[in-house]
């Protein structure tokens, strides 16, 4: 008896848990009916709220991730429409098992190039473009998103090394003019620096005067030393003649 009990309630369980797996994926399904009806409406920002619902009940549904990317593509939500998208291209070799995955894979990559493409990164569009070929080599738009991006990215490019051109050459005229300003302003130090070794005009006049003074000085001195000698030998004479006398 309680193997038996045990086995009925395995069973049970196991019902009521593909009962419960059952209406997740109709709640799945009919969130995701009700999201690609707004979208045909294009009532994007409502489609969205439809498709975040069915990832609540699945978040790993490839049908809400792909058809929520495009919802928030359409409102110009590139970021978070390039996180859904990625998670399509994770999942790239099970998408394309089936013709329907692969042409959605094929236009995740189409819509992820429009992305870089619009913020510039041309390199990263010209990439996801010719993913999106590989998928589907008819795709006509594709192919002339991926010839513009080839042609944005050349151009890109070339500006670029213009651009890194122009400031090197900047860089040099300006190297050159700092080492002339640099060498004048060497030549301006060493001509300032012979000026002050050499006595200014005032300087010379004053040591000139000092010496013509001083010379007048000593010879006047000297005049006055021989009118002095000269007095003294008059006297002595004069003395001399008294004794004599």
């Amino acid at each position: 008896m309680r193997h038996l009990c045990k086995s009925l309630i395995g069973i049970s369980l196991l019902v009521w848990v593909s009962a419960g797996t059952v209406s997740a994926q109709k709640a799945e399904r009919k969130n995701v009916r009700e999201g690609n009806e707004l979208y045909k409406s294009e009532k994007y920002t409502e489609s969205e709220i439809a498709y975040r619902k069915s990832l609540e009940v699945n978040p790993r549904s490839l049908e809400g991730s792909y058809n929520l990317g495009n919802a928030l593509y359409k409102q110009g939500k590139f970021p978070e429409a390039a996180e859904q998208y990625q998670l399509i291209t994770g999942q790239g070799e099970k998408m394309a098992a089936t013709p329907e995955g692969k042409a959605r894979l094929s236009q995740a990559y189409h819509n992820m190039g429009n992305i870089f493409m619009n913020d510039k990164e041309y390199a990263k569009a010209v990439e996801m473009y010719k993913q999106s070929l590989r998928l589907n080599p008819k795709d006509d738009e594709t192919r002339y998103n991926l010839a513009l991006a080839q042609k944005l990215l050349s151009d890109q490019q070339n500006q670029d090394q213009s651009q890194n051109q122009q400031n090197e050459e900047k860089q040099e005229n300006q190297d050159q003019k700092d080492n002339q300003q640099q060498q004048q302003q060497q030549q301006e130090d060493q001509k300032q620096n012979k000026t002050q070794e050499q006595p200014q005009p005032d300087e010379q006049m004053s040591k000139d005067n000092a010496q013509q003074m001083l010379d007048a000085f000593l010879q006047d001195e000297k005049e006055t030393q021989e009118k002095v000698k000269k007095a003294q030998m008059q006297q002595q004479q004069r003395q001399k003649t008294e004794k004599e006398w």
